[in-house]
């Protein structure tokens, strides 16, 4: 955890050694699973939503690891890779159930004739809802990522697929195959799709995240088991780095003085995120952290640096 200051403004070429990065910024990236500290109550509702087959939404502020519960139950459980879906405004329902290139099929058509095989299957994949309804011998594990995102009737679209854990392929149905290889989301495996349906035989383990931004139809709402993450505390925060970063002792305190003010600007209504505090928490603390200590009025190099990583996320 040092500090360099690799770029010094001079235009001037050099080689420069950047140090190892973050453990949170290693690429491919690693599971977070084992570093995850659950907060209290959540446990309790995970093995709900596991039990009752609902889906966990979760909300709270950004960072605060609601996306990072999913992996460690899909690891727990074995319930294989997660699948994903980033919610955006532009997210539809049947964009994650399935994918078909119409104008791909059609080109093709074209280049083969009449004699050509008319083949559908390559123009099909699964989407990450659809490829965790289909039937497999585990649950598998979905994290629906910002539904608050989400264009306002798409929470309500997903009731019926949620309550009926299944689907249609119009395409499919409409095929003259009884049995279409449609490829899964994120792999090479190509399940078979019978006539179009897709019906799960275990409902998957999913995990919508929100992070309290919009209401969502009561509807929507009783179908989910719901769990609020809990403000951040000293104690829980301090579990938090230490599960992240090897502090020692000569750090402790640079860090405790981190967190209470990470802690005292929440206070205070500021939004900010945990891994805004693992970044700080990174730079300003080892042999070539900046120098200075960190306060709340204090103009040092080390202030200047807080500033920069620990800046409010609501402002521009």
């Amino acid at each position: 955890m040092t500090w360099n200051p690799f770029y010094v403004g001079d235009g001037n070429p050099r080689d420069v050694e950047l140090g190892d990065p973050p453990p949170w910024r290693n690429f491919p990236r690693e599971a977070l699973h084992q570093k995850f500290q659950p907060p209290p109550g959540l446990i309790e509702a995970v093995n709900a939503a596991l039990a009752l087959r609902r889906p966990l939404l979760v909300t709270g502020a950004p960072g605060a690891g609601k996306s990072t519960v999913i992996e460690q139950v899909a690891a727990e459980l074995k319930l294989g890779n997660v699948l994903r879906w980033h919610i955006t405004s532009r997210s539809t329902l049947a964009d994650a159930l399935y994918r078909y290139d119409a104008l791909g099929r059609i080109h093709a058509q074209r280049l083969e004739g009449a004699s050509g095989s008319d083949n559908i299957a390559p123009f099909l994949h699964m989407g990450p809802l659809g490829t965790a309804l289909l039937p497999a011998k585990r649950p598998r594990a979905l994290l629906i990522d910002e539904i608050d995102k989400s264009d306002l009737d798409l929470p309500s679209d997903l009731l019926d697929v949620l309550e009926r854990g299944e689907f249609e392929i119009p395409e499919l149905a409409r095929y003259r195959d009884d049995v279409v290889h449609v490829r899964e989301w994120g792999s090479e495996a190509r399940p078979p799709v019978t006539k179009g349906r897709v019906q799960c035989v275990d409902f998957p383990f999913i995990v919508m995240t929100s992070n309290g931004e919009r209401d969502f139809p009561s509807a929507f709402l009783r179908r989910c088991i719901r769990y609020t993450m809990p403000t951040p505390t000293v104690e829980s925060l301090r579990q938090v780095v230490a599960a992240h970063l090897e502090i020692n002792e000569e750090q402790s305190h640079s860090v405790d003085s981190l967190i209470k003010i990470f802690v005292e600007r929440l206070a205070a209504g500021e939004s900010l995120a945990v891994d805004q505090l693992l970044n700080a928490v990174h730079v300003l603390t080892g042999v070539a952290a900046p120098k200075g200590e960190v306060t709340q009025n204090e103009q040092s190099d080390a202030q200047r640096i807080m500033q920069l990583v620990l800046r409010e996320l609501s402002h521009a």
